[in-house]
């Protein structure tokens, strides 16, 4: 360590102590670069010539057109949540898997795989699925613990699944393009709605008062006009889901032009169910605006505390002790995951991103890890602290609106099994490369 390195880690200390006191990650970043370049700049150890790169750097982040992708996506899943659609899918899927025992479970679990697919927003998801199908399923005689850990980790899912926008803003912090991120992220976003299924069918089967068979009055439709309605209500957004992620898996469009797509067909499926309206337009708006200037401010911010951290020496320091971990490869991977883990529970994924990143980045690098892998390990290991109690962010969400009968200790036991998944889905995709990589090489190798 030279003479002034030490800086760098009170810098990374006070960061934290400005975030804990609840101040906005965003400006905290901004207030921590000025404080410390300051007391560097005093001390010898910070060159403000260093400050010049500012600019570029930022106006390189804004010609990205990867990160046009966000607006895109976020304004999709905005249509597609305030026009009633993701509802209407929850209550449709309900119905037909309802007179199957432990049914409306599977429900949420199929439903939160599309919505994630096509809303991508946790926190809308968790909120409206607490709305509409945790009442149902305690009315019904599901218990509390089951009912809620399904669907905290079925809206968690939106972290995961293409097209997350975990992945658009990993995919700009690593420098791996967003299309192989969303063909890694397929097959271990299935493996864990998969184990969430295959939990609740043993589970249900083991112990059957867990989660009971709707009885026949609970379905005032028959079977055709529910079939009909299904046709109607489900392949829509399959096919729109289709087209967004399929274009880009197949190198039809970059990520931005799927996402336009997206928006539109979102739309479209709107206006072919008769609920576009101006408002539904400006409130999907502004809610998209809101989160965009949120994501590219933390950017624009911990752009800086980047050049000052890195500019003390903080960066060369870290990557030196992570490379230098006992066990190599091994020792990095799990003191990585546990800081990703530990950030997690505490942190948006956004702002995790925008942290966490820049460290580990270089160390990887120097490591020969596969980064388009590492990066979904890190999106998985998201999934499973934003589920853990006790302030898991999916664990609040639902807590907001859930009913006066299920208390928290029940939200948050319930989410214990769905988080002991989520480890196995961790170790199964840390053995098995593969499960990430696969598809990424085999579009490579189709591509001419």
């Amino acid at each position: 360590m030279t003479h002034f390195e030490w800086l760098a880690i009170v810098m990374f200390v006070g960061f934290f102590i400005f975030i804990m006191s609840g101040y906005p990650v965003g400006y905290s970043f901004a207030a921590t670069a000025i404080l410390f370049g300051g007391i560097g700049y005093a001390l010898g150890a910070f060159d403000l010539n260093l400050l010049k790169l500012l600019p570029s750097r930022w106006f390189g982040t804004m010609s990205d057109f990867t990160l046009l992708a966000i607006p895109f996506f976020i304004f999709m899943g905005a249509v597609f949540e305030r026009s009633g659609l993701a509802e209407e899918l929850l209550e449709t899927v309900g119905r037909l898997m309802g007179r199957v025992r432990g049914g409306l479970a599977l429900a949420v679990i199929l439903v939160g795989t599309l919505l994630a697919a096509t809303t991508g927003v946790v926190a809308a998801t968790i909120i409206m699925m607490g709305m509409l199908a945790l009442p149902t399923m305690l009315r019904h005689g599901y218990d509390k613990q089951l009912a809620t850990g399904v669907i905290t980790a079925s809206g968690t899912l939106a972290q995961m699944i293409p097209p997350s926008l975990v992945l658009v803003v990993l995919s700009d912090q690593i420098g791996v393009p967003v299309g192989d991120l969303f063909l890694g992220a397929v097959i271990p976003g299935l493996l864990l709605s998969s184990l969430y299924a295959l939990y609740v069918i043993i589970i249900t089967r083991i112990k059957p008062d867990l989660a009971p068979a709707l009885p026949p009055e609970a379905f005032s439709v028959t079977g055709a006009d529910l079939l009909r309605k299904s046709m109607r209500v489900i392949i829509p957004p399959g096919l729109l889901v289709f087209s967004v992620l399929g274009s880009i898996f197949f190198g039809l469009a970059s990520p931005t032009e799927a996402g336009s797509v997206g928006a539109v067909g979102a739309c479209l499926l709107a206006l072919m169910n008769k609920r576009l309206t101006m408002k539904l337009i400006q409130d999907a708006a502004m809610s998209t605006a809101r989160l965009t200037a949120l994501v590219i401010t933390i950017l624009f911010c911990s752009t800086f505390f980047s050049l000052v951290f890195d500019g003390l020496g903080g960066q060369r320091l870290i990557t030196e002790l992570l490379v230098n971990l006992p066990g190599g490869f091994w020792g990095f991977i799990i003191v990585a995951n546990i800081a990703i883990f530990l950030l997690g529970v505490f942190l948006e994924f956004v702002e995790i991103c925008f942290i966490a990143m820049p460290l580990f980045v270089p160390a990887a690098h120097a490591l020969g890890i596969d980064m388009a892998w590492l990066a979904i390990v890190f999106a998985i290991n998201l999934q499973t602290a934003f589920i853990s109690p006790p302030v898991g962010f999916s664990l609040f969400y639902l807590q907001t609106t859930a009913p006066k009968e299920v208390p928290t200790s029940d939200i948050h036991k319930g989410a214990l099994p769905f988080m002991a998944l989520q480890v196995l889905a961790l170790i199964i995709v840390i053995i098995f490369p593969q499960t990430v990589t696969w598809l990424i090489d085999l579009s490579a190798k189709s591509l001419p």
